[in-house]
């Protein structure tokens, strides 16, 4: 089956080509990486809430307009809640899963109290034309290294990654709106966790200062009904830099139904 890869929040589809795990998935299968609604060059329409069952609806007929059927879906940090929504959308559509690095269960996040500000109609349209993208550009050395901590910020990811998208105004208003529904959209989608089939991987640093490992992808490795839990030592929460070729292998274990990975601690 073929691969689509979901970014997680402040990033765009250039993570996944900058980590390698695009090209090295791409060796063997067609892979689609998209830029979720507005992130990178993608708009997000203003005419409905964005959450992880409408982006997975979106994206689900993009694949059907692009002839893509039946893929494994990737998703990393917020890009796990949209892989999950799709998953739960179409049952018989996804062969399987390889979540890393996701926010699954609500918990108390001060993150989302600094984020809604840019969420709001109006004041958002002001904060994030004004305030906003000079505070990002400022803290965004210091969010990137937190990302990618205990390890440094790769030189390739500070050398390629298009940093400029990330401060304009269009993707903080997406980023801020994430980051203000995150808690609600977990708390809708976990109590369905369970009535999940499909084989998948859930991979996760045990060093991540972003999510906690314990309560996030721990618990939801034990909830769903085939999953299996790939911890890797000494990686934070930019778990598919670390470990790229981890993460291929784990996609092209879910895609082709062969036997199960060994846990790594």
């Amino acid at each position: 089956p073929p691969v689509v890869l979901l970014h997680g929040n402040a990033l765009t589809l250039d993570d996944w080509i900058v980590s390698g795990v695009f090209h090295l998935t791409a060796r063997s299968r067609r892979v689609v990486a998209f830029d979720r609604p507005g992130f990178g060059y993608s708009e997000r329409p203003r005419d409905r809430s964005w959450t992880p069952a409408a982006q997975a609806e979106l994206l689900r007929r993009a694949c059907r307009r692009l002839g893509v059927e039946r893929p494994v879906v990737v998703g990393h940090s917020w890009g796990t809640l949209v892989a999950l929504a799709w998953a739960l959308q179409g049952r018989q559509e996804v062969p399987g899963l390889v979540l890393a690095s996701g926010y699954y269960y609500p918990s108390a996040r001060l993150d989302v109290a600094l984020a809604t500000p840019g969420a709001v109609p109006l004041l958002g349209d002001v904060l994030n034309h004004t305030v906003s993208p000079p505070l990002t550009q400022m803290t965004l050395p210091g969010t990137l290294r937190k990302m990618f901590a205990p390890r440094r910020v790769p030189d390739r990811f500070s050398d390629v990654f298009p940093k400029a998208l990330i401060p304009r105004p269009k993707q903080i208003r997406a980023m801020s709106q994430e980051g203000a529904i995150m808690i609600p959209a977990a708390a809708a989608l976990h109590r369905h966790y369970g009535g999940l089939s499909c084989p998948s991987v859930v991979m996760t640093g045990d060093a991540d200062r972003v999510v906690d490992p314990e309560d996030q992808s721990v618990r939801l490795a034990h909830e769903l009904n085939d999953a299996e839990l790939r911890i890797v030592s000494g990686a934070g929460h930019m778990v598919h830099h670390a470990v790229p070729l981890e993460v291929v292998e784990a996609i092209n274990r879910v895609a082709s139904g062969r036997g199960r990975l060994q846990n790594v601690a």
